[in-house]
């Protein structure tokens, strides 16, 4: 798929459709990797929350938020990589990068999808409403620590996992332990995907002065995200037998080692392109689990 792209410099402004289609390559609607990574976990919840039936509507504004949300923090990350993104190889043609989008138009995209969101979480209970505002906070300042600290990846996988306790608090108005077992699960498998993800930029990064787990876990990077693999594997089936989940369940998350099997296979050479491949391969592991959960509530009995 391909967008037109009006440049700074020309004569002519942008067309509407022209400005458009530069928000969508912002946002990355494009590329909806980000979707899924931060859909399937909520989904998780979502099943376990309602013992495998939980409410449509309240599905519906999850997907919704989910959509919005990740929209929402393409826009803010960009806007905070605008002067470096150019330097990056693989992110030297973002609109930002290029000029397309200015910063201005990107702080609002990134408002306008947040009220948006908001508006749809208003329509929950009150609880859930002021959890919103900590989601809210994540997004915007996720993208700013990767100056500040090696680890951004906890703080991505912490905006990526807020989605967990808002769901139990949407759909039984609490959040159990299982609650934040799940949100800490959620946490490690931020750490696997986005070192993988950091992996492609590695070279780049050290240039530009960009801090990763990447670059932190240096040689040691395929063993330590193996060990987080063997955790969150783990952690999702102790979450699984607790909650009284089978054989369904269990069948998933053999799907999902065989993924994580191969996401090793694909990094061993640290190849940027097969890195990336490894890095989008975590959208079939987490929908691995979900159907896993969804056949299990349907016909474990």
């Amino acid at each position: 798929m391909t967008f037109p792209a009006i440049k700074i410099g020309q004569l002519r402004p942008p067309t509407w459709r022209e400005r458009l289609a530069n928000y969508v390559l912002l946002v990355r609607l494009n590329r909806p990797i980000g979707i899924f990574l931060l859909m399937w976990p909520a989904l998780w919840a979502l099943w376990l929350a309602g013992n495998g039936h939980p409410p449509w509507q309240i599905v519906i504004i999850f997907v919704l938020g989910v959509v919005l949300m990740r929209s929402a923090g393409c826009a803010i990350n960009d806007f905070a990589d605008r002067k470096v993104d150019g330097q990056v190889t693989r992110t030297k043609e973002r609109p930002l990068a290029t000029g397309t989008v200015t910063p201005r138009e990107a702080i609002w995209v990134f408002l306008v999808l947040s009220v948006t969101a908001f508006i749809l979480v208003v329509q929950l209970n009150w609880q859930t409403v002021a959890l919103s505002v900590i989601a809210l906070l994540l997004t915007f300042i996720y993208p700013f620590m990767k100056r500040f600290t090696h680890v951004p990846q906890l703080f991505l996988g912490a905006a990526f996992g807020w989605a967990i306790p808002m769901a139990f608090m949407a759909v039984n108005e609490t959040i159990p332990n299982s609650a934040w077992m799940l949100f800490a699960t959620t946490l490690i498998w931020a750490l696997i995907y986005d070192t993988q993800y950091a992996m492609v930029d590695r070279e780049d990064d050290l240039q530009v002065g960009i801090k990763s787990t990447a670059i932190l876990f240096g040689q040691w990077d395929r063993v330590i995200i193996a060990l987080l693999q063997l955790v969150f594997l783990s952690f999702l089936l102790g979450i699984g037998l607790n909650s009284g989940r089978g054989v369904w369940f269990i069948s998933g998350l053999i799907l999902a080692l065989g993924f994580a099997l191969y996401q090793q296979w694909l990094i061993h050479a640290r190849e940027p392109h097969a890195c990336f491949q490894a890095f989008l391969n975590n959208n079939y592991l987490g929908m691995t689990v979900f159907l896993g959960l969804v056949f299990d509530y349907a016909l474990g009995g």
